[in-house]
């Protein structure tokens, strides 16, 4: 018996190239459980649309499996896939209304004319359309046609919707709409989503896991939370929120307390927690988020061991935080810039453009890793 949190999508050791050469995917190997709402991350030409494609059936892989309910695929044309599908442009029909647009697929599936309508009817409901459906696209809103979409790729109860950047056109108040309106669909419909963005927000705002994509292997497959708090690289740290990325060289590991020293470039030694950072010697990169140091307007000593100086850029208020643009360096040495995120709340306190002041992190709010791993 399949129950809920079954895989229903499995993938393995797929690999596609386009060219022969360059892999769109390749390895690629992991399950999508039933119910589950999983983004494809990364940025353009990372793979995650051929995933989908392959998975759809419109595009072959040149190597390994792709099981829908544990049926391998690839003798199954893309019409008996039970797959629904929504595009960033909406793919809308123009020459015909909201109904008949939501209706089509159950046109191609021949169902009889009294069940047909009213699926339609609860799709546009559903989708909160009604009223709606004797409507052509053109005159509709973004967000509208982004819903008749939707409730096209729903009507005929797919096991699976794939996503492919529907909300990649829309201006931010619309995407967070519609971001609402994805949410409220998965929570009540619970049919699994498997959607491909470029944008880390939507992703976090989504996503029960997100697979980080660069073309070949997923980086990292985890809850939004495991990807932010612990990244295995920092390519995957960059790809998942904002952080500042130091470099710098391993210049000791401590294995009881799983802390490496690294000598930044800027001249200056801080402790981060151990990532694949290598042995001492190794170039490495220090990740630590913004939200995560500590900044005070005064010298470093009085901060104590591990603070660094720094001099204030710039501030830049933001709603929720300020936002701090600061650089740091040793006598002699590059300097490097820093981001820092103060919560409002915390108050600025003599931090202001021009000012000195010492910044601070806990080694384990920060990881060290080698620094190929940075793209």
């Amino acid at each position: 018996m399949i129950s809920p949190g079954d895989p229903i999508v499995r993938f393995r050791g797929v690999r596609k190239s386009y060219d022969g050469v360059t892999p769109a995917v390749s390895e690629l190997t992991f399950d999508v459980a039933r119910g589950e709402f999983i983004t494809l991350l990364g940025p353009s030409g990372s793979g995650k649309t051929t995933v989908l494609m392959m998975l759809a059936g419109f595009e072959p892989p040149d190597a390994g499996e792709i099981l829908l309910d544990e049926v391998p695929l690839a003798r199954v044309p893309p019409h008996r896939r039970e797959i629904g599908v929504v595009f960033q442009t909406t793919a809308l029909f123009p020459h015909m209304t909201v109904a008949e647009n939501i209706a089509f697929p159950l046109d191609m599936r021949r169902v009889r004319m009294q069940e047909r309508g009213a699926r339609v009817g609860r799709a546009l409901a559903m989708l909160r359309l009604t009223g709606l459906d004797e409507r052509h696209p053109a005159q509709l809103s973004l967000a509208d046609r982004q819903r008749v979409a939707l409730a096209r790729a729903l009507v005929f109860e797919p096991k699976l919707v794939l996503l492919d950047e529907p909300l990649g056109g829309l201006d931010q108040p619309i995407r967070e709409e519609m971001e609402d309106e994805l949410r409220r669909l998965h929570r009540e419909l619970g049919v699994t989503m498997l959607h491909a963005s470029r944008d880390q927000a939507v992703a976090m705002a989504l996503s029960d896991r997100i697979a980080m994509m660069a073309g070949g292997p997923v980086r990292q497959f985890g809850t939004p939370q495991a990807l932010y708090e612990n990244p295995v690289s920092a390519f995957v740290a960059r790809g998942v929120g904002e952080s500042n990325l130091l470099p710098g060289v391993v210049e000791a590991i401590d294995g009881d307390e799983d802390v490496a020293t690294v000598l930044l470039e800027c001249g200056f030694r801080v402790q981060a927690r151990v990532g694949d950072c290598g042995d001492p010697g190794t170039a490495a990169v220090v990740v630590v988020r913004p939200e995560r140091i500590a900044v005070v307007a005064a010298v470093a000593e009085t901060m104590g061991a591990g603070a660094l100086p720094g001099q204030v850029v710039e501030t830049m208020y933001r709603g929720d935080h300020v936002r701090l643009r600061l650089i740091i360096a040793a006598e002699r040495a590059a300097p490097v810039e820093v981001i820092v995120k103060r919560p409002v709340v915390a108050g600025l306190a003599g931090i202001t453009s021009g000012a000195n002041v010492a910044l601070a992190w806990n080694p384990f709010h920060a990881c060290t890793f080698r620094l190929e791993h940075e793209s």
